[in-house]
């Protein structure tokens, strides 16, 4: 059991990596550039400070980075830049590894997810691949289809509910605070231990859609006291420092509690996680990587940077 586990995380690590490729590929040829020898001054972090910039990595987090570079050469006395690569590499994962919080399914049955991203986020496939990230852990799931303002989201996720052998709760017709209403009910009659809520996609300054999900949220405590019990919101990773505008405008709004990072395999920079890290560390707790049914896993901030840097 233990060589099969370590051969499924192997295979993980290769996936994250090769998805990860045109992040590695850009900023990696950029700082072996920049690292591989030469004198470290002023002139050096400025090109590094650039290169985060361009990276995603954000104002704040940029400056973090740099700060602790700083005191690092100032306290070892280093000299030669091929000594800072390492250290980068230490610094960001101190800065990402906060976010490394799991999620702990035993403190309620059911386990009540709201899931909520803009459109084309990656939301409904998303929740496809959490039913069978879950059910693969020994968990009975239900879907709640309550993206009722796209008629091919509920299509969408019935289709995800087949292919994955678990129960949608759909209408044709009602809303979506109504649709989750029935589905959290339904749980609880038939010892469900994880239902994923579905929401109407929204942009943030959709104001008026934003109060809807609001009043989502309310329907679901009255539906169980205490739910939801996680609110995530599904992040598209290439959309770089809006990404973390949109965190910080859905958690005013309702209080995030997990995000999930999507199409990290396509020309995402990555750094946006070390800006949310850094501006709004709210965790990560799953990333995607690509569009198979198992490329959803748990954030793990060691791999992911070792992924970054390899």
């Amino acid at each position: 059991m233990l060589s099969f586990l370590k051969t499924k995380n192997s295979t993980w690590a290769s996936r994250l990596k090769e998805g990860l490729s045109r992040t590695r590929n850009q900023l990696g040829r950029q700082l072996s550039s920049l690292f591989s020898g030469g004198k470290i001054d002023e002139a050096l972090f400025e090109e590094l400070e650039t290169i985060l910039l361009t990276s995603d990595v954000g104002m704040e987090a940029t400056s973090f980075l740099l700060e602790r570079l700083k005191e690092k050469v100032k306290r070892e006395k280093l000299t030669d830049a091929s000594e800072l690569r390492e250290a980068l590499q230490a610094f960001l994962l101190e800065l990402l590894l906060p976010l490394e919080k799991p999620l702990d399914l035993g403190s309620h049955k059911p386990f009540v997810i709201m899931i909520m991203g803009v459109n084309g986020a990656g939301k409904t496939t998303s929740i496809g691949k959490l039913a069978k990230y879950f059910q693969a852990e020994g968990k009975k799931v239900l879907l709640a289809a309550g993206d009722t303002f796209r008629a091919a989201a509920r299509e969408q996720l019935v289709e995800w509910g087949r292919r994955n052998d678990v129960e949608v709760i759909a209408q044709e017709k009602g809303d979506t605070a109504a649709v989750i209403y029935d589905a959290i009910n339904a749980a609880q009659a038939r010892g469900v231990d994880v239902v994923l809520a579905d929401t109407a996609g929204r942009l943030v300054t959709q104001l008026h859609l934003m109060e809807e999900i609001k009043k989502v949220k309310r329907v679901i405590a009255k539906a169980m006291a205490g739910a939801p019990h996680e609110v995530l919101l599904v992040i598209d990773a290439n959309t770089g420092q809006n990404a973390l505008s949109q965190v910080k405008a859905f958690d005013d709004a309702l209080g995030v509690t997990g995000l999930i990072l999507t199409k990290l395999d396509g020309t995402a920079k990555g750094g946006v996680i070390a800006a949310i890290a850094r501006s709004r560390p709210v965790p990560i707790r799953f990333i995607g990587i690509g569009e198979g049914i198992d490329d959803l896993r748990p954030f793990e901030a060691r791999e992911f940077v070792e992924a970054l840097f390899s």
